[in-house]
């Protein structure tokens, strides 16, 4: 029996069928709304639901995920560490001042103190005041008097600069007891007519980026002025004027500019000036494992030129553990009244000025082995104009033994070293080492030059840091000198051992003693003057 239909003329019937739909036509009404229709519901029981939770499915479920395994390779780059201007940071809870005073033998008086203070983020102040005289019956008139003043202060502006400048006084009195040892001079002195004293009157200042700059330039202007005389009308002033400029490269690599102006003005029964000026750039190219300095420094002197290598390489053999580097330099150094008479106390007061320039080649090796820190190095010193000292053949006043400095052409090898150890805890031992090799060319002898030194020491801390003990040892050749027929002489050998000690019973108080020169060595560091013997200080200790 075939279907009714078959299911493709099925589909096209449905197909059709809206079409022959129609609708009928209805009578147009109006309705007319009697009543608004009013809903209500019946009363209905309220059914309470208590709806219950599922049983907790108690079956404890494992995942497991499997990650490739895969090296990520990080490369950490070094940290660039680089000076520029910046703020000091805050000290926390320290000691802002130290008072030291006390007195010893022979006939001695010693006060130290010292006090510095960060006004929150925006100034630094400090004060120092320091003063040691003693007098050694011994020796008639050996004594001397030194005391300094001094303040300092920094102020940091919020646009990232910042002013620093500081005042300071010094009276230094020396006296020329060498004539003790002058077989030929018989008259009373008192310490009056041998006395000398050197005031100098200092005054500095400048403006620097107390902050890091956006362009990474750092920029120093800085003056130095000194005002000294003498107990003999000498007089000298000086001016040191330094324009410094560093731009940075890529965090490490550094660009520097000095330009400096050094004026010195001597007065006495006639004047004397002593100009340089400096312009030194450098580049400094800092790798991997080395750094390179290439620089040159242009003086000029009375409108004269020279030209100085500002050069040194360094190169990272084995980490911080061990370096080498090789460099040359060169540059003028003045020869002034106040260095002179730093120098030797013991000086004429109309000494000739004049530079000494200088010729440094080097090489050597340092490094860092954790508790040891080590440095040695070897060099070539060619000198025009180097300072000796010999004694006045025939002084304007009988008791005033002094020196006067000559100039010459001296070549000097160098050799010296240093080492640091930090044994334990508070346990610091140190030694440095030199040795010079002259080579006069006009004089017979580097006149009352060292050749060779020897000095260090070791220091521990115990106690909390309460108790601090110490000791040092020094020890230098005799220096040539220039005896009364003209010949070359060495004067006799310092060996000089300290011992000292510092212990604070309390948080603020606390006391100290010094012994100097244990061996009572009387050596002449300088013709016809010896050192002190045997002295000692004691005394209290407060910090606040």
């Amino acid at each position: 029996m075939k279907p009714f239909l078959s299911g493709r003329k099925a589909v096209v019937l449905l197909a059709f069928l809206p079409f022959a739909a129609f609708g009928q036509t209805l009578p147009s009404e109006n309705v007319t709304v009697l009543k608004n229709f009013e809903a209500q519901l019946l009363d209905a029981e309220r059914i309470e639901a208590s709806p219950k939770l599922p049983a907790p499915d108690t079956s404890r479920s494992k995942q497991v995920y499997r990650l490739p395994y895969r090296d990520l390779n990080i490369d950490y780059p070094p940290p660039t560490i680089r000076p520029f201007g910046m703020r000091r940071d805050k000290t926390g809870d320290a000691y802002h001042g130290i008072i030291r005073a006390g007195g010893g033998f022979p006939n001695s008086l010693y006060g130290d103190g010292s006090y510095r203070y960060l006004f929150e983020d925006k100034m630094d102040f400090g004060l120092r005041v320091k003063h040691h005289s003693a007098s050694f019956k011994k020796i008639e008139n050996q004594r001397f008097s030194n005391t300094d003043a001094g303040l300092d202060g920094t102020y940091y502006f919020k646009q990232g600069f910042a002013v620093n400048g500081g005042l300071g006084y010094s009276a230094n009195d020396a006296y020329f007891y060498g004539y003790n040892l002058d077989s030929t001079f018989t008259e009373d002195v008192l310490p009056e007519d041998v006395k000398q004293r050197f005031s100098n009157f200092r005054i500095n200042g400048g403006v620097f980026n107390g902050e890091r700059t956006v362009g990474d330039f750092n920029y120093l202007v800085h003056l130095d002025a000194y005002f000294l005389k003498d107990a003999y009308a000498s007089k000298e002033q000086g001016f040191d004027l330094k324009f410094r400029g560093t731009k940075w490269f890529a965090e490490k690599h550094s660009l520097d500019i000095l330009l400096r102006t050094d004026f010195t003005f001597f007065q006495d029964t006639f004047s004397q000036k002593l100009h340089n000026f400096f312009l030194t750039p450098a580049f400094t190219l800092h790798g991997d494992f080395f750094n390179v300095k290439l620089g040159v420094t242009v003086a000029n002197h009375n409108d004269e030129f020279s030209f100085f290598p500002d050069v040194l390489g360094t190169v990272n053999i084995l980490g911080s553990q061990l370096a080498a580097f090789v460099g040359a330099e060169g540059t003028f150094q003045k020869n002034t009244f106040l260095s002179l008479t730093t120098y030797n106390p013991f000086m004429e007061s109309r000494p000739e000025l004049r530079n000494t320039r200088v010729m440094h080649y080097f090489g050597g090796v340092k490094g860092d082995l954790g508790i040891i820190e080590y440095s040695g190095q070897a060099g070539y010193k060619q000198t025009q104009d180097l300072a000796l000292f010999v004694l006045q053949e025939n002084p304007l006043i009988a008791s005033h033994r002094r020196f006067e400095v000559i100039y010459d052409t001296v070549s000097i090898i160098n050799i010296n070293g240093s080492i640091v150890v930090n044994l334990l805890d508070g346990l610091r031992i140190h030694g440095v080492v030199n040795q010079n090799i002259y080579t006069t060319t006009n004089e017979q002898k580097a006149w009352h030059l060292p050749a060779f030194t020897i000095n260090g020491g070791v220091q521990y801390t115990t106690l909390e840091s309460k108790l601090v003990l110490r000791g040092d040892v020094f020890m230098e050749n005799g220096v040539p000198f220039r005896n009364d027929k003209g010949l070359a002489d060495n004067l006799n050998t310092l060996f000089d051992v300290s011992l000292g000690a510092e212990y604070f019973f309390s948080k603020n108080i606390g006391a100290f003693v010094q012994v100097n020169n244990l061996a009572d060595n009387q050596r002449q560091r300088w013709q016809l003057y010896p050192t002190y013997g045997i002295n000692a200080l004691a005394g209290i200790s407060a910090r606040f």
